[in-house]
């Protein structure tokens, strides 16, 4: 099936029921009401001549248009390409001629990059405002075709990309993952099958254009609704909970962190939630424990990336609430949970060989959430490739003896100090029990001793103090002097758009002007 077959299916369950709604209330957006969109941007679509195998491109912040904007690409079609609205236009443009859009819609904030890419997307013909601008440009209300327009869908080819989102190689060039239906498809019956729900109220704080966007599809092959918040505000988050009675979110740790600090957690009511999804980044064990405290047993874990959606492993709620109650069971509040319905799981050598039990190896996963590949990079897409149909995920784990996904660190972030391999996170959970630190990154510096300097960048709660040498003894004292950082910085910590911290950037701040690069 394809992502609007399953829309569909959701508008047949109550065509009045509102699908999308912004945080404070404001336009409310019924299944019915939505669907017609969809009809009318895939009519426009065809008029202008795109259609099943074309990209056209969404640019925009958290809007409640931009996901009926979506389903009418894949109405038509063609292929969603997934735009970050915080990229820089060099690199929305390199995306964009990567994958050879035709057209792009753009949020009024964003015109001035949008006929910036005009003139340098080769193909890009044309520019379609998601609101009106104010200088003439047609917007997506005068653009659409008229009421009333009905478009039939292509026959399904499973393994026809859907959608195409960006990911950052260790070349430092864009790659374009592309998504199938197949994969696509996968994931929502995943979605459905570990979050049972009748109809689910889903928050929407992180970029529709990352994993948050990619969730609300299940919710809408239930007929549920999406309450849009355009950023992560805590207080605001926290308020539309209580008032939407919120059934279900998704945030990166960080975020769950800056909720946690803010004086109105424990407060709002949050007892409408069923299940608070974390994922993307390894998350603090102590600041986990406190999540149960605050929201209660809701927290739920998910395991993937970009190339195998979301689904690949899932840690429930249930799993969360036993790994809390026994003290033998506790150290799996740092794993990733079991294999999920949808896929398998295992541990690999560089040899292709397949690890036991708390082996550590790369973790590999066989699935049909697996993507379609590279777009235009088959030599980039055979690399990922492993024996016996494995997909290599880059990241370096181990399974332990009742199944549970431990996530070591990613492949290239390890650090190698002194001849000895370090694993960030490793470091990063210890710092994170302090009882100041608010969020950490473990990285490795230049070194002329050590060759890299495990090298701890902290940032503080608000109020809150600590001193480099109660990190550096913390450390010592549960790791071991090797493990320990050499240096502890204290600053605020650079993020993504969805909260996530962005280790790449802040060490390629502190390798600027050195040879070797570590990325």
């Amino acid at each position: 099936m394809r992502v609007i077959e399953f829309f569909d299916r959701g508008v047949s369950l109550d065509p009045a029921a509102v699908a999308f709604v912004r945080h404070d209330g404001s336009e409310p957006m019924t299944y019915g009401q939505a669907q017609q969109t969809t009809h009318r941007i895939a009519a426009a679509l065809h008029r202008d001549g795109l259609g099943e195998g074309d990209q056209v491109a969404v640019l925009s912040p958290n809007d409640p248009l931009v996901m009926p904007c979506v389903l009418g690409i894949m109405r038509a079609g063609c292929r969603w390409v997934a735009l970050n609205a915080t990229s820089s236009t060099d690199e929305l443009a390199a995306m964009l001629t990567l994958v050879g859009a035709r057209m792009l819609v753009y949020a009024p904030q964003a015109a001035g990059t949008a006929r910036e890419l005009a003139g340098r997307v080769p193909g890009l013909e044309r520019l379609v405002a998601l609101r009106p601008t104010g200088d003439g440009e047609p917007d997506l209300a005068q653009w659409m075709a008229p009421e009333g327009s009905r478009v039939e869908l292509p026959p399904l080819d499973p393994e026809g990309v859907a959608a195409y989102f960006g990911t950052g190689g260790t070349t430092g060039r864009p790659k374009a993952v592309g998504l199938p239906h197949r994969a696509l498809e996968t994931m929502i019956h995943a979605f459905n099958m570990h979050l049972p729900e009748r109809r689910p109220v889903n928050l929407v704080a992180a970029p529709l254009t990352h994993a948050a966007g990619a969730a609300a599809f299940p919710v809408l092959s239930l007929g549920g609704t999406t309450v849009i918040h355009d950023g992560v505000s805590p207080a605001a988050i926290l308020k539309s909970i209580e008032e939407h009675r919120v059934t279900r979110l998704l945030l990166p740790p960080t975020a769950i962190y800056a909720l946690l600090d803010h004086p109105d957690a424990g407060r709002r009511d949050t007892s409408s939630l069923r299940y608070f999804l974390y994922g993307a980044a390894p998350m603090s064990v102590a600041r986990l424990e406190q999540a149960i405290k605050v929201f209660g047993p809701v927290m739920a874990q998910f395991y993937g990336q970009v190339e195998a959606p979301m689904m690949c492993a899932f840690f429930s709620p249930e799993d969360h609430t036993e790994a809390l109650a026994d003290p033998a069971l506790h150290k799996r509040l740092a794993s990733c949970g079991r294999p999920s319905l949808a896929a398998n799981v295992g541990i690999m050598d560089d040899g292709g060989r397949l690890l036991g039990p708390g082996e550590h190896g790369e973790i590999v996963v066989r699935t049909s959430l697996r993507m379609a590949g590279y777009h235009d990079e088959p030599e980039q897409t055979a690399a990922v490739g492993r024996p016996g149909g494995w997909h290599a995920t880059g990241d370096i784990g181990y399974v332990d003896e009742d199944g549970f996904v431990y996530l070591v660190d990613r492949k290239r972030d390890v650090i190698i100090s002194g001849g000895f391999n370090v694993f960030p996170s490793e470091v990063e959970q210890v710092i994170w029990s302090h009882p100041a630190v608010g969020d950490c990154s473990v990285i490795g510096l230049p070194d002329d001793k050590w060759g890299e300097r495990v090298t701890a960048v902290v940032e503080l709660k608000e109020g809150a103090a600590a001193t480099e040498a109660e990190i550096v003894d913390l450390c010592r004292e549960r790791l071991g002097s090797v493990k320990a950082p050499k240096q502890v910085v204290f600053r605020r910590l650079p993020r993504s758009e969805a909260g996530k911290v962005l280790k790449k950037t802040l060490r390629d701040e502190y390798w600027a002007g050195h040879d070797r690069r570590i990325i």
